[in-house]
């Protein structure tokens, strides 16, 4: 039986494919209109932050502007989002490098899943170093994840809990595996969940042996909708992979906070979960219907020059 996550944001699709503003559908669209809609809507979820990185809720649409590859686009729906069920996917690096903090990551990522998970919302938890483990799959249950994310060991992967691989080679990987990770909860999991969609991922961003890219990482995210954030956690002897963050959370809508102590850790958390709960729906048909398969930039600029836009900075068009 579908999840209400599920029927919540099936609910919530049709009423955007059909050009309704954010009310209850009042009739069934016909099918055939309801299908074409949807494959030529594209969705953008925006958060809005003003110049002293406040987060701004009492917007308009007026205060929006949105363009694809240059070409100024028309909203066609416009909310502020704060009941569309969100899945969540909580992914923590469990190489030697978070071994010290590791006791506190379990305890914010725990404490993150119970405030921010609402009714119709799931999350999955992932842990990763040379493997890439399926803690928990995804469960609205908050003492299953809590449990998940407290079996967590540094290095110590876990029989039987190997996510499917898909086109990733299992059992050759020799150092942390960030990006196989970020491709298989996007890939695999989140492929065929509907609605908002985030990765949340704990770790020094540095990646020793994944056989994907990050551009691959990223595309996987891309084509799911998936924004990524980044809660960075490092030794400071070593560093971290500071480019690397930036680049997958820049891509697609995400943040990266340092989260180098246990203070730092709770409110890298507390902000994450401020930012996903106060975001806007913003909706427009492309003046390109080309069904080309191609990655088209999309940007969201604010009328207002002391407010900035975060949201994915692209999405790949359906293809014939």
């Amino acid at each position: 039986m579908p999840s209400l996550k599920k029927l919540l944001a099936v609910s919530f699709t049709l009423c955007l494919s059909a050009g309704l503003l954010p009310r209850l559908c009042a009739q069934e669209p016909e099918q055939g209109q309801t299908l074409k809609a949807t494959v030529n809507l594209v969705n953008l979820y925006v958060t809005v932050r003003d110049n002293h990185k406040r987060i701004v809720t009492n917007l308009t649409q007026d205060d929006f502007k949105v363009s694809e590859d240059n070409q100024p686009q028309k909203i066609a729906f416009f909310s502020k989002e704060v009941t569309l069920p969100i899945t969540l996917g909580l992914l923590l690096d469990t190489s030697g490098s978070e071994q010290n903090m590791l006791s506190a990551i379990q305890d914010a990522g725990s404490n993150f899943l119970s405030r921010v998970l609402r009714k119709g919302d799931e999350a999955m938890v992932i842990s990763f170093d040379t493997d890439v483990n399926l803690m928990a799959d995804f469960t609205e249950d908050p003492a299953q994840l809590d449990r998940a994310v407290h079996r967590t060991r540094i290095n110590a992967p876990m029989q039987g809990g190997m996510i499917n691989p898909g086109p990733v080679p299992a059992g050759n990987v020799t150092g942390t595996a960030l990006y196989d990770a970020i491709y298989l909860a996007c890939h695999d999991e989140l492929a065929s969940e509907a609605g908002r969609k985030a990765i949340v991922i704990v770790t020094d961003a540095e990646d020793e042996g994944s056989k994907v890219r990050i551009e691959e990482a990223i595309e996987a995210a891309q084509r799911t909708d998936t924004v990524i954030h980044i809660i960075l956690v490092y030794d400071p002897r070593f560093g971290a992979n500071t480019g690397a963050a930036k680049k997958l959370t820049e891509e697609t809508g995400g943040r990266v906070i340092v989260g180098n102590s246990n203070k730092k850790l709770q409110e890298a958390f507390d902000e994450i979960s401020e930012e996903l709960r106060s975001q806007y729906t913003v909706g427009y048909y492309p003046t390109n219907s080309a069904h080309d398969g191609a990655f088209r930039k999309v940007k969201v600029e604010m009328t207002n020059k002391d407010y900035k836009a975060l949201t994915r900075k692209g999405y790949y068009a359906p293809k014939s």
